[in-house]
């Protein structure tokens, strides 16, 4: 809602009242003439008349004018998945435009803000240009900034802290990343057992079933930490093949254990995508291959998908509802046929060129062409 919907909002409580435009526009000292104008949206009241008209109506102003500083999640869950529809449907930058009008009208909403940020960052790469991109990039920034500045819940702030650094280091501002995080994770704080203390209070308190939930979403999210940590690793030691096998070696054993193909699409397909990588670097051309059959499965089976949600399974059977209490329910944060496209973009990389001349490389590439094209 908006200031425009003042008329409507006049309309409905003076009718509520069971009062004339006439007998609500003498109590008010203006002119029936006056009213009927509000009413017609030809004009508004004058501000000094607001907490009077507010007063007669027993409303808040904010009611009275039809004004909502903030959004619930499920009107931000909307509000975002409608975006990622329209980024992969409309203009890029009409959809950037529409976006831009709602940061101004909900801008003390800082819950939104930030999906807004998350929004912007999954998208920039849609932008005609780099210059473009760069310029949505630092606008994300801005706004996490703000957030940072003006929010009063120290979770969102944390969150949008985060959020700025992983903009930063696109940006190329790897020392502003550096000095934001090195203090704020470093593992020697006791910030770092809150999670067991957590688990143990549950426990001690009878609280037997949260105690289960929240242990089961640590191990969750540490197991998706490892792994994705496991990415980087590879990624710093690409050169040295034998530390790169043992790593390999040992995250195919945790996938296998854990199901990970099954439990967390994104963060497996990941794995396999930075193994083909170091894979085509050794000239290992049909390991290369076998992995980057996996992440296009993976991947592929997402697409195939009516709504994915992010899910536990029948080792970790209590954390559902951590994802359904999330800003956007655990749903992907991309419209299907930008994933498509991105990964196309990923199996452009120049490493994997010696696999060009190979028809199961050629037909891979030719999945995702297709599957964006239908999207």
């Amino acid at each position: 809602m908006n200031i425009l919907n003042f008329s409507e909002n006049i309309i409905k409580l003076r009718h509520k009242k069971g009062i004339t435009q006439e007998e609500l526009a003498d109590f008010v000292g203006v002119t029936k003439a006056s009213v009927s104008k509000w009413e017609t949206k030809q004009s508004l009241p004058d501000i000094m008349l607001l907490p009077r008209l507010a007063a007669y109506f027993d409303v808040t102003v904010d009611e009275l004018l039809g004004y909502e500083p903030n959004l619930s999640r499920e009107q931000i869950q909307k509000i975002y998945f409608d975006f990622t529809k329209e980024f992969a449907e409309q203009p890029f930058e009409e959809v950037m435009e529409k976006s831009r009008q709602l940061v101004k009208k909900y801008y003390s909403c800082s819950p939104f803000l930030f999906q807004v940020c998350v929004l912007w960052m999954n998208h920039a790469t849609l932008a005609p240009n780099p210059q473009m991109q760069t310029e949505i990039l630092e606008e994300a920034a801005r706004l996490c900034s703000h957030i940072i500045n003006d929010c009063r819940e120290i979770p969102l702030c944390n969150d949008a802290l985060l959020l700025k650094a992983s903009i930063d280091l696109l940006c190329g501002r790897t020392q502003e990343v550096i000095d934001t995080l090195e203090e704020m994770l470093n593992p020697y704080h006791y910030s770092f057992q809150g999670e067991t203390i957590l688990v143990q209070a549950y426990a001690i308190a009878g609280q037997k079933e949260k105690a289960n939930r929240y242990s089961q979403f640590g191990m969750y999210t540490h197991l998706l930490s490892l792994v994705s940590g496991a990415v980087q690793y590879l990624s710093l030691h690409a050169e040295d093949m034998d530390s790169c096998e043992e790593t390999i070696h040992r995250i195919d054993c945790l996938m296998k254990l854990y199901s990970l193909e099954n439990l967390h699409h994104n963060t497996a397909a990941q794995f396999h995508y930075q193994t083909a990588v170091i894979c085509c670097i050794h000239g290992r051309l049909e390991e290369a291959l076998d992995r980057l059959k996996k992440f296009a499965s993976i991947t592929d089976s997402l697409l195939e998908c009516d709504k994915v949600f992010l899910h536990g399974d029948q080792y970790f059977d209590a954390i559902d509802p951590y994802f359904e209490q999330s800003d956007l329910g655990g749903n992907l944060v991309r419209a299907k046929k930008v994933i498509a496209d991105s990964v196309v973009q990923a199996l452009e990389n120049p490493v994997f060129q010696p696999l060009e001349s190979s028809e199961d490389y050629r037909k891979i590439k030719q999945i995702f062409l297709v599957r964006g094209e239908s999207l």
